[in-house]
């Protein structure tokens, strides 16, 4: 293998390595954004349940739950 092809050869896989590295870091931070929007989602769910136990606690005080 001449000095051109070696040189070639090793930015082949330099290439290869930080195409790898850029799949990896996508799939990470696609994951994280998966476990925010979960998150979001669930956090979302307790503030309206917790926002209509408030709501019938206050029609039943006033006598507005039938």
């Amino acid at each position: 293998m001449n000095q051109s092809q070696n040189t070639s050869f090793q930015a082949g896989q330099a290439k290869g390595q930080a195409e790898e590295k850029t799949s990896q870091l996508m799939d990470k931070a696609r994951d994280s954004a998966q476990s925010a929007k979960e998150s979001c989602q669930e956090a979302g769910q307790q503030v309206q349940a917790k926002a209509q136990g408030a709501a019938d606690s206050i029609k039943d005080t006033l006598g507005m739950n039938k």
